[in-house]
């Protein structure tokens, strides 16, 4: 701190010093020119007529004061030229550092603190015509995968490529800006007759966006996500508001249609604010729900098809909110995932899994889901040894199930982890199989235990014809590959009689019964009689027993 005191007084100083030097320039330059102005008045006369009429020579020293007068007038105008320059330096200077301030300086966009005062201007500008402001907030898919998996020399080459792509898609008179780590806003003036014209910009916008980039022998392709708002008049009663409450809605607009699939586009309705608000809550409860314990595993039955033998059970989670009930993993898993908690949420659910199922006959096996963002976690196999540690359950038991997309994410990666696994006992299931795309040589390379059949295959069955011919298929392929299958999805009894007719099968469904907690699945396998018989304690020897004894010895 010192330091930077003592450099600024040296600055200041410095200041003062040019100052002070400036004005005695100025004062020598000013006092010169009214010597010259005296003195010349007088011998410059003398010196035309020693040089022309023969006269006597000039007095010395009003000659030299003269030549000192000439070269004080110099010593000016070149004192003049160096401020002169200097203001010039010194106003590049200004401009360069306003333009820093104002520029994102990858992608020579306006940045945050620039960009909503330009689309501002822009709106301000349009007030009293036919023409409105179109707001775009552009944000790339999974930039952060791209990163990750490239590296962050790809990434910026990513970014400054889809920034000049969306530069090139705008009219002249649009706006662009970089307002976040992957998110750009843009901002055109449109008829508000023709907003069909905004959607053709959009879509071409996408388009250009999405196509392959190369850099140092890599191709990438970047979707983008679209929300876009208008100004203009009202909107659900309420005005659009300035240029910050047209970038809010475009935001929740380009979340929206993230959710829908990515790569496409929304323009913003009022009802998607009161998404996004329960969204929102439903975040802050599932950080309160993780650790209060609100999330608790479900078990759905695992059936031997050819037998109808129950061989084990699915965890499914299941979160007991006491605001919402009961919820659905399809609505709270995104969330979790999102928000980077699935991983805690997952340890938390299999730890009790595995203290549920140490109670289960030895001969059931216990399946558990694992989220694609837990493969990517290094430390991943480690920790779930861990558990199976902690727990002492054994890991012939357990099985683990990943999702065939995972597979396209990072395979060296998901390699290294079902290996790990494999090493300690721990059986691995490609689940949701058929939807993914996954080739033979995968489903060669990674040692998979099972295949399991997606049910959007399995309840196709009921119709016959191509549902039956690709449910056929995928159980020759696990016959090939001695593999075997489990059907998902089974919850009639003609799709159990058509898998029954195609080989030894595994089954899970409604069919067999929904989702149980750990008491109700207790209560069934007691009601088997699949529950370990605990050896009675022997009875307490009373006084009159051991006299017994003694008399019959």
């Amino acid at each position: 701190m010192k330091t930077q005191r003592d450099n600024s007084h040296k600055s200041d100083d410095g200041k003062i010093g040019n100052a002070e030097r400036d004005m005695i320039a100025l004062g020598i330059a000013l006092a010169a020119v009214i010597l010259f102005v005296g003195t010349g008045g007088t011998l410059m006369p003398q010196i035309v007529r020693a040089w022309f009429a023969g006269g006597s020579a000039p007095d010395v020293l009003l000659t030299n004061a003269v030549l000192l007068n000439i070269a004080l007038l110099i010593f000016g105008w070149r004192r003049y030229k160096d401020l002169h320059a200097e203001v010039e330096v010194r106003r590049a200077a200004e401009e360069r550092a306003r333009e820093l301030a104002e520029r994102d300086p990858l992608t020579d966009c306006l940045n945050r603190r620039s960009g909503p005062p330009a689309i501002e201007a822009l709106r301000q500008s349009l007030d009293g015509t036919n023409l409105e402001v179109a707001v775009m907030m552009v944000d790339l898919d999974n930039f952060k995968q791209i990163n990750d998996l490239n590296g962050h020399q790809m990434g910026d080459n990513v970014l400054s490529t889809i920034a000049s792509r969306i530069s090139a898609a705008l009219p002249h008179n649009g706006i662009l800006a970089r307002i976040g780590g992957d998110e750009f806003v843009c901002a055109v003036p449109f008829d508000y007759s023709a907003r069909e014209q905004v959607d053709e910009l959009v879509i071409a916008l996408i388009a250009k966006a999405s196509a392959p980039i190369e850099f140092n022998h890599l191709t990438v392709e970047a979707t983008v996500s679209v929300g876009l708002a208008q100004s203009g008049g009202n909107l659900g009663g309420k005005p659009q508001g300035d240029a910050d409450a047209l970038i809010h809605r475009a935001d929740i607009a380009m979340y929206h249609a993230k959710k829908r699939g990515r790569n496409r586009y929304y323009w913003f309705e009022p009802q998607m604010e009161d998404e996004l608000r329960f969204r929102n809550e439903l975040e802050a409860g599932i950080r309160r729900g993780i650790p209060a314990g609100e999330f608790v595993p479900y078990y759905e039955q695992q059936i031997d098809l050819e037998t109808g033998q129950l061989t084990g059970f699915e965890m499914l989670a299941r979160w007991q909110s006491p605001r919402y009930g009961l919820v659905s993993p399809e609505i709270f898993i995104p969330i979790a995932e999102e928000i980077d908690l699935i991983g805690e949420l997952s340890e938390r659910l299999i730890r009790q899994a595995l203290a549920d199922a140490q109670e289960w006959d030895p001969g059931l096996t216990l399946s558990v889901n694992i989220s694609p963002v837990q493969l990517r976690d290094p430390w991943f196999a480690q920790k779930l040894l861990h558990l199976l540690v902690e727990s002492g359950f054994p890991p012939a038991r357990l099985e683990i199930e990943i999702t065939e997309s995972c597979l396209h994410e990072n395979m060296g990666a998901v390699r290294s982890i079902v290996s790990s696994l494999k090493n300690q006992g721990i059986r691995i299931s490609l689940d949701d199989f058929g939807t993914g795309y996954s080739s033979l040589s995968q489903l060669r390379s990674l040692p998979f235990d099972r295949l399991k059949i997606d049910r959007s295959f399995v309840s196709e069955l009921s119709g016959g014809g191509e549902g039956r011919a690709l449910v056929e298929a995928i159980v020759s392929l696990g016959k090939g590959l001695s593999l075997p299958v489990t059907a998902e999805g089974i919850e009639t009894s003609e799709v159990l009689g058509q898998l029954q007719g195609m080989g030894e099968l595994k089954g899970q469904g409604y069919l067999y019964g929904r989702p149980e907690d750990a008491a109700t699945t207790r209560n069934r396998l007691a009601a088997l009689n699949m529950l370990p018989q605990v050896p009675a304690a022997p009875a307490a020897e009373t006084e009159g027993d051991r006299e017994a004894e003694r008399r019959a010895s």
